[in-house]
């Protein structure tokens, strides 16, 4: 082998070697995020054993929520239709009877630029489709999608945009787009994402 071949050869190893570095690098800090995991119905105690960030104890006897004490991201553990979302700073867990009844959250930590919450909200509905869940109301609420028409619906502050998704019988996803008014970023257009997830609470 000649010396030019072998210098490639390094070059093609070093950088294989530094790709699989940087991937290991990525997987240990979204590991290392603080998360939420829960499954809806299942006791509130177990959610909170289960998940890295803290959070507060359920109140016996009443049907309340509490926020994570941290910036967390959910993680939605159902063997099926398991997700998982963003960085949350806005982020509730109700509960009733000691069970957790319902998420509600915006999977971002600060106002998003509209590419950015696009890449966010196509991200979720594409995990959604992969474990199973059926985006319904399509007519009314059709799924989000990165094309000029729905780009235009967004930047209409009286519009935005809502699509429904049911895991069969067993939960429900409703993600909602709007423009927001940031006085951090007066003269830039900024959006917020809201997620609930519940038992269904809409007909298909």
């Amino acid at each position: 082998m000649s010396l030019l071949h072998r210098v490639g050869w390094c070059r093609c190893l070093l950088m294989l070697a530094v790709a699989a570095l940087l991937t290991a690098a990525a997987i240990q800090a979204l590991s290392d995020e603080p998360e939420i995991a829960l499954v809806i119905g299942e006791p509130y105690e177990t959610m909170r054993q289960r998940s890295s960030a803290s959070i507060g104890p359920a109140i016996p006897g009443h049907s309340w929520f509490n926020v994570p004490k941290s910036d967390a991201r959910l993680r939605f553990v159902d063997p099926q239709y398991g997700f998982v979302t963003p960085l949350a700073r806005f982020f509730t867990v109700s509960f009733t009877d000691e069970k957790v009844r319902s998420v509600r959250m915006s999977p971002q930590i600060e106002p998003l630029l509209l590419d950015d919450t696009l890449k966010v909200v196509l991200d979720l509905q594409d995990q959604l489709r992969n474990t199973g869940w059926t985006a319904i109301r399509l007519k009314d609420y059709p799924s989000f999608a990165d094309t000029p028409q729905w780009r235009a619906q967004l930047r209409d502050v009286n519009k935005g945009g809502t699509s429904y998704w049911h895991a069969q019988d067993k939960y429900q996803v409703m993600l909602v787009v709007h423009r927001f008014k940031d006085k951090k970023r007066p003269t830039e257009e900024r959006y917020l994402i809201t997620l609930a997830l519940a038992t269904p609470w809409t007909n298909p």
